[in-house]
């Protein structure tokens, strides 16, 4: 199994600092300079998480976003039946999370469709209808053992499959793969489908400190701070797939990113921040498109229940 740690500052190699040929010093340059922006005001939502003094309304913003990640992912045909999941930590009580309904189509998501249920399974409120089992096993130990992690996405989605099963991380092969250099890993083991809690303590473990993991024979899941990192890393990292497969065509004549360049390149655009918003132009045109219908109309994110 391949284990890798997620990429911070802390985490450049000292020689990177020191004697980068190309980019010496690049971690203090980047202290002052974003993926996002350069120069000018902050960029205000959606390009940025807003802060909230009321949780309620937090939880209104991540399950409003939850619903167009679904949109998202349906948009690209990354869904497969009733396979596949996202949760998002719940920000008034964080020891639970919110999570898809069963058969409910990506497409047709909406905030309000989405459960709460804790950690031991139980629906406590949002729509209280059923969820998928394996759903629960994975997100709920990952929650548990993550407390970082605010969302994560999986989903059965064609590309991801078919490279999963190669048991195999990632290939430096491009600048859009840097931003899962040192930050993904591969869970060699497929167990079947998750409906048992030690599956998803071990898939959980296999994920340790990274930010996504390829399960062998199975699939992709990404996780992210907030679920919009998740979502566009989760599409980013089906793409991904897609062109190593491609590249793999022709092995004799595929070029590397040599790991200097790699490290810079992940260290200025992979950060939880920039990543974020990367998925604003996708949450614009699922609202745009949708005139909103994935929107709450009403105060039931305050309640137990929203019908």
């Amino acid at each position: 199994m391949s284990t890798t740690t997620t990429q911070t500052t802390e985490s450049v190699p000292s020689t990177l600092k020191v004697e980068s040929k190309h980019h010496e010093g690049f971690e203090q340059v980047a202290e002052g300079v974003s993926n996002i922006t350069f120069g000018g005001d902050d960029l205000a939502y959606p390009y940025r998480k807003p802060e909230f003094k009321d949780k309620y309304e937090e939880r209104k913003w991540v399950l409003e976003h939850t619903a167009a990640a679904f949109r998202y992912l349906a948009r690209f045909n990354y869904q497969e039946g009733a396979s596949g999941h996202i949760s998002v930590r719940d920000p008034v009580d964080p020891h639970t999370f919110w999570i898809n309904p069963l058969g409910r189509h990506f497409g047709l998501m909406r905030a309000k469709d989405l459960v709460h249920i804790n950690e031991k399974g139980e629906v406590i409120g949002g729509n209280k209808h059923v969820v998928n089992a394996a759903g629960f096993q994975i997100h709920s130990e990952i929650h548990q053992a993550r407390p970082d992690v605010n969302a994560a996405v999986h989903s059965h989605s064609i590309y991801g499959k078919a490279y999963s099963a190669f048991g195999k991380p990632l290939e430096m092969l491009n600048q859009d793969s840097t931003l899962f250099y040192k930050s993904h890993t591969v869970y060699n083991t497929f167990g079947g489908v998750v409906f048992e809690n030690e599956e998803g303590k071990r898939l959980a473990k296999a994920l340790g400190d990274n930010r996504c993991i390829i399960l062998q024979n199975h699939g992709l899941l990404t996780t992210g701070s907030t679920v919009d990192e998740a979502a566009y890393l989760f599409g980013l990292m089906e793409r991904t797939c897609q062109v190593q497969m491609i590249a793999d065509q022709h092995p004799e004549t595929k070029i590397l990113i040599d790991e200097e360049e790699a490290t810079y390149t992940a260290h200025m655009i992979a950060d939880p921040e920039s990543v974020h918003a990367e998925f604003a132009p996708e949450y614009e045109w699922e609202l745009e498109t949708s005139n909103g219908a994935f929107l709450f109309k009403d105060e039931s994110y305050k309640t137990d229940a929203f019908w």
